[in-house]
């Protein structure tokens, strides 16, 4: 009798196991589909896409200097990732959704409360450090690059290469402008304190430039751009958990 009973037992828990595979596969499948639906449209643009991230390297090249290719597919898989990572980076918003709706269902309300907000601010805040990666840092590092070559050295990048270099500094400064959102959650966790985070300032500012150092080109001026932005994004998410612990603390006095 109970051989016959221990089958139905461990349908029962293999049920909902299943249906949160099944479940996971479908919104796996919706982020695939997602990508490929902006891709496709953007892949008809992917030279203008590649000619617009390069701009501000060509416009810091010598006259008469050009980019080059070293390989023979460069030409058409440069082009073809760029627009593949776009691609990516444009289907974030609906990535996380999917992520959200399936992790939703197992958190509180105040959880919910606290995590909608917090993951709109880290897109926001991902897509402004890709912006002033763009828009701040490229034109005054490749600058400097081009200055500093020595006399009798052509300057022509490998469209590929300038592609990963660039791609690694979009990454690095769109986590780094994360720091908000890390600083909130670590104090929000009970990791840490606002005092606390108060009295490590100075570490964190020598720390900012170690990692401006290791994530960006051997130059002071990316360093710098990357440290100074941390450091004030680090002060921002003191203020911002402040704020916080002040609001959650005026209901529990009253």
């Amino acid at each position: 009798m109970d051989d016959q009973q221990q089958p139905e037992k461990e349908n029962l828990h293999e049920a909902p196991l299943m249906e949160h595979l099944v479940e996971l596969r479908n919104r796996l499948l919706k982020m695939v589909l997602a990508v490929l639906v902006i891709f496709i449209p953007l892949y008809a643009f992917a030279n203008d896409l590649y000619a617009m991230l390069s701009a501000p390297l060509r416009a810091a090249l010598p006259e008469g200097a050009t980019m080059i290719a070293t390989q023979v597919a460069s030409p058409f898989l440069a082009p073809f990732k760029l627009t593949l990572v776009l691609a990516i980076f444009l289907a974030i918003p609906y990535i996380l959704y999917q992520i959200w709706s399936f992790i939703a269902p197992a958190l509180y309300r105040q959880e919910k409360l606290l995590a909608i907000p917090l993951l709109i601010s880290s897109i926001l805040l991902f897509y402004l450090g890709v912006l002033f990666a763009y828009y701040v840092v490229f034109p005054l590092a490749f600058g400097f690059f081009a200055g500093a070559s020595p006399e009798g050295v052509a300057m022509m990048t490998d469209i590929n290469s300038y592609l990963d270099f660039v791609l690694k500094l979009f990454f690095a400064f769109g986590v780094a402008f994360e720091i908000p959102i890390a600083t909130v959650l670590m104090v929000k966790a009970g990791i840490t304190t606002v005092e606390k985070l108060r009295e490590k300032r100075p570490y964190v500012i020598v720390g900012c430039f170690v990692v401006g150092m290791l994530l960006t080109p051997p130059d002071v001026i990316s360093q710098t751009l990357l440290a100074i932005p941390m450091w004030a994004l680090f002060e921002a998410g003191i203020l911002c958990s402040l704020w916080m612990n002040r609001s959650a603390t005026k209901p529990a006095a009253e």
